[in-house]
């Protein structure tokens, strides 16, 4: 029975109490059920107990219920932050606990990753991989600043920003010993950045074009033809193994030829890996100078 279905007043008439059968004219009584009785067996066989405190709830006392369960009014507090829900909204969870719609909301939001305290309606968050922080939550592993909704680089369970990102991780250009932050080229397992990987001579890229590399100096081709490579002795031009015909070269004393150009002087016949004769600072066939 909830309430309302009993009454109290004083009797003005000769009843006894039901239970024990005291007279109850002149005094206070309590009528549930067509049934009169003392305000005392009242509490003690007929009063609801309130299933906070679990004591009765006196003839005396405010009752409140909800779906058959009674509390005294002074007992209906929120379980987490014992506020009075008397006229308030509440919810019934766990153990028939009631909770404010307050701490109901924080118990039921996300927690944050970083200070595990909950996320609720309006806070400015960040997500991700059903991960959530709170927007000053989310710092770098690093330098513990706030990354906040800027942009950040994860490695295992730990995000970087952008700068602690690129010293902790990010190749080093081998020229200038710099992060490689994005580009960047590899030559002979080595990171370069586009921008220094350059012609020694006239400075421009070399990315993407053929260069050729000479005591760790890098030129473009034409720079090499012009600075770098060696003379032709036969046909006076540059020798540029690699970039063209005649990939291979004939070295005599402090003379160079492409291996094309080394011929006799007299029948043109080719020299390259043959026997020559030098006379005279021109090379000849061993037939030649015999005809001289």
């Amino acid at each position: 029975a909830g309430p309302g279905s009993y009454s109290v007043g004083t009797m003005s008439e000769r009843f006894d109490c039901h239970y024990c059968r005291d007279p109850l004219q002149g005094k206070k009584y309590v009528q549930k059920e067509g049934r009169h009785c003392c305000v005392k067996c009242f509490e003690k066989i007929c009063a609801n107990t309130c299933i906070e405190c679990k004591k009765p709830i006196g003839a005396d006392s405010k009752e409140l219920h909800f779906k058959n369960r009674y509390w005294h009014d002074s007992c209906f507090n929120c379980f987490k932050c014992y506020t009075s829900l008397v006229n308030e909204p509440f919810m019934l969870r766990e153990n028939n606990k009631v909770w404010c719609s307050n701490c109901t909301a924080a118990a039921d939001a996300p927690r944050c990753k970083g200070c595990f305290k909950p996320i609720i309606a309006g806070d400015q968050n960040v997500e991700y991989k059903k991960m959530v922080w709170h927007k000053d939550c989310f710092t770098c592993s690093q330098c513990k600043q706030v990354i906040g909704s800027g942009s950040f680089f994860p490695k295992g369970d730990d995000f970087f920003c952008v700068s602690c990102h690129e010293h902790k991780f990010a190749k080093t250009c081998a020229k200038c010993k710099n992060p490689i932050t994005s580009g960047g080229l590899t030559y002979q397992e080595q990171p370069w950045h586009s921008e220094c990987f350059i012609c020694s001579n006239c400075k421009k890229q070399l990315g993407g074009k053929r260069f050729t590399a000479v005591e760790d100096e890098f030129y473009c081709v034409e720079c090499y033809k012009e600075c770098v490579a060696k003379k032709c002795a036969g046909c006076k031009n540059p020798i540029t193994a690699g970039f063209g015909r005649g990939t291979s070269v004939v070295n005599y004393e402090d003379e160079s030829w492409h291996d094309y150009c080394f011929k006799c002087t007299r029948c043109a016949r080719a020299l390259a890996n043959k026997r020559f004769v030098c006379h005279n600072g021109k090379i000849y066939c061993a037939e030649c100078p015999k005809r001289l």
